[in-house]
């Protein structure tokens, strides 16, 4: 028998669908499970959009439970199906249908001028921003302990292939495929003649220091849900962590077709290759 645990969105429509879903997981012959012993499921269902799917990645984080999303949210870009295929999705897991991808995520460590540390975790992405609006963040920026460029700038972010779509993508970053080993590094409204996106190698470790001759602390936001102090004087190492995130997926097609149907791109005039 398989248990599936369910995540939903907090919003009081999104759970009333609960009782629901339990109902379908049920007469497939399956188990289920609530957010608050996701460890103890095989599969993890999650109902709703990309920020409750990090929810309950980050309900899992540690073991190999694979989570899979019903996109109820607006892009939904990690979700693997929508709301009309919800029967389907249910009664292929409980049968165990399904194939499982690794996801690279991010570790950071954060050590504060008095030298204490704090250390914190991604699968989209870190981003670094400033506690004064008003104001700018003042970087250096290295990789593999070699110094890359001094800027001020809004923020900063540091994204995995997954999260190359979201935050990254929206301040001007590449899209990377999924299955491209990579991290990238997208610095936000920087006052510099070097400050392009940058794409590095999976197992580089990237460097960014607040540089003393700041005058704003920083904030460094892991997948927008938790914070990490970075006041002035900070020293920050990110890296690839040795966890990754495990999707679900149900269906093998190509990470090009979700691109096109999530961010609805115009392919007029394409034609296929005769193959004859």
């Amino acid at each position: 028998m398989k248990t599936i645990g369910i995540v939903c969105r907090a919003a009081e429509a999104d759970r009333a669908r609960i009782p629901m879903v339990t109902r379908l997981i049920e007469e497939a012959g399956g188990r289920v499970v609530g957010e608050e012993d996701l460890k103890t499921s095989d599969v993890v269902l999650v109902l709703g959009g990309d920020g409750t799917i990090l929810r309950a990645a980050e309900g899992v984080r540690g073991t190999e439970i694979p989570v899979i999303g019903v996109n109820f949210g607006h892009v939904g870009f990690l979700a693997e199906a929508d709301p009309e295929s919800l029967s389907d999705v249910v009664s292929r897991l409980v049968a165990g249908e399904y194939t499982v991808e690794t996801r690279t995520t991010l570790a950071v460590t954060v050590t504060q001028p008095d030298g204490s540390t704090e250390e914190g975790w991604a699968l989209n992405e870190l981003a670094l921003d400033k506690v004064e609006r008003a104001r700018m963040v003042d970087l250096t920026i290295g990789v593999d302990e070699h110094p890359i460029s001094s800027y001020s700038c809004d923020a900063l972010v540091v994204s995995t292939p997954t999260g190359s779509t979201a935050y990254a993508f929206s301040a001007g970053g590449p899209v990377v495929w999924p299955d491209v080993e990579a991290l990238l590094i997208v610095p936000i409204a920087a006052h510099a003649l070097f400050a392009r996106p940058l794409v590095v190698a999976p197992d580089s470790i990237i460097t960014v220091v607040m540089n003393e001759t700041g005058f704003v602390d920083g904030e460094l936001w892991c997948d927008g849900r938790r914070s990490l102090a970075a006041p002035v004087g900070s020293h920050i190492e990110i890296r690839r962590s040795a966890e990754p995130v495990h999707l679900a997926r149900l269906w093998t097609s190509p990470f090009s077709g979700r691109l096109v149907a999530k961010f609805k791109l115009p392919v007029r005039s394409w034609k296929h290759p005769d193959k004859s």
